[in-house]
């Protein structure tokens, strides 16, 4: 034997069943020096039994307890169920991302749903999460069952003439989820969970049959296991009269034990004698080994056997549901509002036990006079005999009202409870946080609750719920591969929002769609997020229905298309026709301008010819007319010189009356100049006839 592990001398004599059972009864000392008396408190409290040692007050005679706690574990437990397997399918298996055959995905899936309800195994996760809610921690065990499958069918027979009815029996491997209670589940005290835990051991009384018909298939060892001893702490409900006859105490360890021991089991000979001396490295690595060890009655030797799994991992699965740091034990509903429990249950009692006294009548009454034997009884129609007035010897009293204060202080007590526990009903959600049913009030009430269930449900879906479903999924492809192909897939939980969860969002979905209008591209998308999250019966006729207007119509598309092309020719050819007037008016405008810049010309013109019509004819008259063409002439050049030079500079407006321009000016003074000669020239030749006449 190597220097690094020197055996035990003890473990040289020890059997591999009595290192289990020292280890699995050190581990009940300390569950039932801890936890036993409060768990056994938190289930009488959930079930509503009274005990004497629930009382409070030593005279108290009252034995109600509330229904609070009871409400608060109920709706915990309604909405994680609520949000685990609202939707029907409550888990999910994903390929590697390099596989685009989704077929074996598919299948693997679709197959696993049918086991698990077949197995009935919502029912046992919800046990697991009412134990979990009690007693803060859901534990539960995977076990493996052959089963046989009926199923009626029909065979030809006499050459298919005739048709044989009968049944069609096929042997296959179930795995089922078995939920333990704290009581009978025994972990390493240090550990904090079932992975790191030395071992872990489910130790309950179970029927005399199954033990024997496992042991008649081979499983167990054809043993004579003998009566089991009674255990009042091992029984799920310690409150009915024990069963004792055709039961065994089955302990199931799962862990580590010595390798030495297990060996010396299956090889059936104690002695060390023919032991090979193994090497310091093969001891170094095999100094515990991952074991299943089944052990009845205390004693007896079932099974022994290293772990046959191919993933070499151990049976039981176990969520708490509020983690308490460094303790695998978690905390619970019950254990939240106990203190506010135990408050009210007192509370109650209390007026209980006043009514008692203020209800019914009492008498007072002078035993001096009253008749010799007399029994002073108060019942309708009883005659009592006094000596003398009975006003004096009978007097009726009590002690007193009760006070109505105790409602209120019922009434805030059972909000303590609900406050400590999350599990708000329609009754008190108006006031827990602010005092008024506002909307604001009600939102943030919804929203702390929502983010209390959210966070159990993580714990519960990655510590209980995927690593059942990967540990049933490795189970199938081991025992039964004709079914359950073998691959490396992942596992998802595919939860939803609970019903208080889901109410709230809708409500907010309904608020923000009366903000949009029905031709919005999201309205579609609201409408279809609402019904999702509603719990309708027709759900998925609805949602497909929506889906398949959603999707876009061939032909629809087509119109819509074309629609669309002839909307475009149309304005463009609008386009076309604004272009072309834009174009008209601009021609126009060039006309004008042109026509406006002629007139100044056409109106000198039309001057010179209203100037040179007043000239008579005659010699003088053609010279001064062509003296006055020459001048108009010259103006005219000179202006036109002008407008060049003009053009050539920067211009500078300089305000010039309309009527009164340069040339015309010029034109006028010239035109009075020649007037005037004229005139005179007309008067000298009148002279000049009238002379010669003479």
């Amino acid at each position: 034997m190597s220097d690094l592990y020197e055996a035990d001398p003890l473990m040289i004599e020890e059997s591999i069943e009595d290192w289990v059972i020292t280890k699995c009864d050190d581990w009940r000392d300390h569950y039932e020096s801890n936890y036993s008396y409060r768990f056994d408190e938190y289930y009488r409290l959930w079930r509503g039994i009274w005990d004497p040692a629930d009382s409070e007050r030593a005279s108290e005679r009252s034995r109600i307890v509330s229904p609070a706690l009871q409400q608060a574990v109920e709706s915990n437990v309604a909405e994680l169920e609520e949000a685990t397997f609202g939707r029907g399918k409550w888990f999910d298996v994903s390929d590697n991302l390099g596989d685009t055959d989704k077929q074996d995905v598919m299948f693997l899936r679709n197959k696993l749903t049918e086991d698990f309800e077949d197995c009935k195994v919502r029912k046992s996760v919800a046990e697991c999460l009412i134990n979990a809610a009690v007693f803060g921690t859901g534990v539960a065990e995977v076990v493996i069952e052959e089963m046989k499958e009926m199923s009626p069918a029909v065979q030809p027979i006499m050459g298919g003439d005739l048709q044989a009815v009968g049944v069609n029996v096929q042997e296959r491997v179930k795995v089922k989820l078995k939920p333990v209670m704290p009581q009978n589940f025994l972990i390493d005290p240090v550990a904090t969970s079932v992975e790191d835990s030395m071992g872990v051991a489910v130790d309950e009384f179970v029927s005399l049959h199954q033990v024997e018909l496992l042991q008649e298939q081979g499983v167990y060892r054809n043993v004579n296991i003998g009566a089991a001893a009674p255990d009042t702490d091992l029984e799920p409900d310690q409150d009915l009269t024990i069963y004792h006859d055709n039961k065994v105490r089955l302990t199931k360890y799962y862990g580590l034990v010595p390798k030495d021991l297990l060996e010396k089991t299956f090889s059936g000979d104690d002695d060390d004698d023919d032991e090979e001396e193994t090497t310091e490295e093969e001891t170094a690595e095999s100094r515990y080994v991952e074991a299943v060890i089944v052990i009845a009655n205390g004693g007896v030797l079932l099974k022994a056997e290293e772990n046959p799994y191919m993933m070499q991992d151990r049976p039981v699965i176990a969520f708490p549901w509020d983690v308490v740091p460094g303790r695998f034990w978690g905390r619970g509903v019950c254990e939240k509002g106990y203190n506010s429990q135990k408050a009210l249950d007192t509370e109650l009692r209390a007026r209980i036990d006043a009514l008692s006294l203020t209800i019914h009548p009492m008498m007072a009454i002078d035993a001096t006079r009253l008749p010799r034997g007399a029994k002073p009884e108060i019942r309708p129609g009883k005659i009592i005999l006094t000596s003398g007035d009975p006003r004096e010897v009978l007097q009726p009293f009590n002690f007193g009202q009760v006070n109505q204060i105790t409602f209120t202080q019922a009434a805030a007590l059972q909000e303590m409870v609900q406050q400590a526990t999350g599990a708000v009903d329609s009754a008190g959600l108006a006031g827990s946080v602010n005092g008024k049913a506002t909307a604001a009030g009600i939102s943030m009430s919804l929203g702390a609750l929502i983010k209390r269930h959210k966070r159990t449900l993580i714990n519960f879906q990655q510590s209980f719920l995927i690593p059942f479903v990967k540990k049933a999924a490795y189970r199938y492809m081991q025992f039964d591969p004709e079914n359950y192909p073998v691959a490396d897939y992942k596992f998802n939980a595919s939860s939803t929002l609970g019903i208080i969860a889901r109410e709230y969002e809708v409500t907010q979905l309904v608020q923000l769609l009366q903000t949009m209008k029905q031709d919005s591209p999201l309205y579609s998308t609201l409408v279809q997020s609402i019904i999702d999250n509603m719990n309708l019966s027709n759900r998925e006729e609805l949602l497909a229905a929506m889906q398949q207007a959603m999707q876009p119509n061939p032909q629809a598309a087509q119109a819509a298309q074309v629609a669309q092309q002839a909307q475009l020719q149309f304005q463009q050819s609008q386009t076309e026709a604004l272009t072309a007037q834009a174009k008209e008016s601009s021609a126009r405008a060039i006309k004008i301008a042109v026509e406006a810049n002629s007139i100044p010309t056409e109106l000198e013109i039309d001057r010179i010819n209203a100037v040179t019509r007043n000239l008579r004819e005659g010699d003088a008259e053609d010279k001064e007319f062509e003296r006055r063409m020459k001048v108009a002439d010259a103006l005219l050049k000179k202006q036109a010189i002008e407008g060049k030079q003009n053009d050539n500079r920067p211009r500078v407006e300089t305000p010039v009356e309309p009527d009164r321009q340069p040339l015309q000016t010029e034109m006028e003074t010239l035109a009075g100049t020649g007037t005037e000669t004229t005139g005179a020239n007309s008067a000298a030749g009148q002279n000049q006839t009238e002379t010669q006449d003479s």
